[in-house]
């Protein structure tokens, strides 16, 4: 573990082209839309410097009209405090949850927290995390891309009482695919937003119905219907 973290940070610290630049970009993202019938958190890696990847899933969403926060992995702990105080405060739409490489096990961590607080999570999606770990029950669906090849290829297992769809998809022959680009290969980016957006437009569709916190109500209570065997384990 402490090698492989050593190891990313050698060769991250070469690489200086233009992170601030997307860290700015996907801070305006996250900034766009007012209260949206949702919670999309897509968590980036150490430093943001290797998970530009998300910053472009991001803007595919946007150009959909699905509106989501880009950050980094460090403020995981921030943003599961936010998500459980707007749950509290009636915001009961789907929590989707995005993340790469440091970020992947922080996403992980931050459903598990969110867990503790009896919030559900809709979707967890995880990108070449660097440690295995177990899914909390409170998650509908979660799904994790890794290689077996790697040396970071963490997967994804069954926490106590998990009970929706979980899959691990092994991409170690994959051309093309590492640990440093797999948050933005198109395929994975084209997969990520056909599990996204049905939760979406279901919600915005329940929240132009009903208004904005009974149509949340509505999405997650059709997310929490769907789905509820494991597979891939």
């Amino acid at each position: 573990m402490i090698v492989r973290r050593a190891t990313a940070l050698i060769i991250m610290a070469g690489i200086l082209a233009g992170s601030a630049c997307h860290r700015a970009a996907a801070k305006e993202i996250g900034k766009a839309g007012a209260n949206p019938p949702y919670q999309i958190y897509l968590l980036k890696g150490l430093a943001d410097i290797f998970s530009t990847g998300l910053d472009f899933l991001q803007a595919k969403l946007q150009a959909r009209g699905v509106m989501g926060e880009v950050h980094s992995h460090a403020e995981a702990e921030a943003l599961a405090r936010t998500a459980i105080a707007k749950w509290h405060d009636g915001a009961h739409g789907p929590i989707i949850i995005i993340g790469h490489s440091l970020g992947a096990d922080a996403a992980i961590a931050m459903a598990r927290r969110l867990g503790d607080a009896q919030v559900p999570v809709a979707l967890l999606v995880t990108f070449s995390g660097l440690e295995s770990a177990p899914v909390s029950a409170n998650v509908a669906r979660a799904v994790n891309y890794f290689q077996s090849n790697s040396a970071w290829h963490g997967q994804i297992t069954k926490g106590a009482g998990f009970h929706g769809v979980l899959e691990n998809v092994d991409l170690a022959h994959a051309p093309g695919i590492g640990h440093f680009n797999i948050e933005k290969a198109e395929q994975l980016h084209a997969a990520t937003i056909a599990q996204v957006l049905p939760l979406v437009s279901h919600a915005k569709a329940a929240a132009q119905h009903t208004g904005p916190l009974m149509g949340a109500r509505a999405g997650v209570s059709a997310t929490s219907q769907s789905g509820t065997s494991a597979t891939n384990q």
